[in-house]
């Protein structure tokens, strides 16, 4: 990462409560071109936290998702931290209270483009995350209930990076996984894991235009926040100690090329 930062940009999205499980069965089943190009499979992690605020938290001190295989596993990113044992020789280490601030001071513009209700500037609370970026944006067709929410915050992404004079720091936060979903499945009524899957299907056909405005070359890093339950033991949602919650879909890699092929 001491190579990539300051060299790349950097695009973190966040596809917020998609499953491990059904984000594998798309991929497996070669659903999944436009999230993972050149045939690229996820890889099965562990969220650093059960709901979007908690977990985003973490991410943004440095903690993404951590593989489930037994660590210690060197991170991309962190925060200086006495002591830390996932601190490595690959590590970019920045001397600062979060990413966001850590990428400014190394000369990055930082942009977030918020999805669900904790990035919807509307309270304190939804502020908080948005607040540690340079410049944020947030509109109600962006959230849960928008069946277009992604190719609106796509456009707005635009808009922001038309305006670059320096490296990037993108965030976006899909939000088009949570509830309600059932309205990208034609007939469906309610949630359930075929909509979620549907819902992915939808990202899945868009997203090839938000990594298309990335300058190349250009870090990408996918993957979910949390998962959720559907009546799995009797749960439904996420805040809850479950393994459809806390396993997550991960993805990492270059965008090198125009045609989206990656490293």
């Amino acid at each position: 990462m001491n190579e990539v930062v300051g060299t790349h940009d950097i695009l973190l999205v966040t596809l917020d409560t998609l499953r491990y499980d059904v984000a594998a069965e798309l991929a497996d089943a070669g659903r999944l071109p436009g999230l993972l190009p050149g045939g690229r499979r996820w890889e099965r992690r562990h969220s650093p936290g059960s709901f979007t605020y908690a977990a985003h938290a973490a991410i943004f001190a440095g903690f993404l998702p951590t593989p489930v295989t037994p660590g210690p596993h060197p991170r991309l990113f962190a925060a200086t931290f006495p002591g830390s044992e996932t601190t490595g020789a690959g590590t970019w280490v920045f001397d600062a209270p979060d990413l966001p601030a850590g990428l400014a001071g190394a000369g990055y513009h930082t942009v977030c483009i918020g999805g669900v209700g904790f990035f919807n500037k509307l309270t304190p609370l939804g502020a908080a995350l948005p607040g540690l970026f340079a410049e944020s944006h947030w509109e109600p067709e962006f959230g849960v209930t928008g069946p277009h929410s992604l190719e609106r915050q796509i456009d707005r992404a635009e808009e922001a990076l038309a305006r670059r004079d320096r490296p990037v720091f993108l965030f976006v936060n899909v939000s088009a996984l949570h509830q309600p979903n059932h309205f990208h499945l034609p007939g469906a009524t309610r949630d359930g894991p075929a909509t979620h899957a549907a819902a992915l299907e939808y990202v899945d056909r868009h997203i090839g235009r938000l990594y298309a405005l990335m300058r190349r070359p250009c870090l990408v890093i996918v993957c979910s926040d949390h998962g959720t339950a559907y009546g799995e033991d009797g749960h439904v949602g996420h805040r809850i100690g479950h393994e459809v919650v806390w396993t997550v879909p991960y993805a990492e890699f270059i965008l090198d090329h125009p045609d989206g092929e990656h490293d």
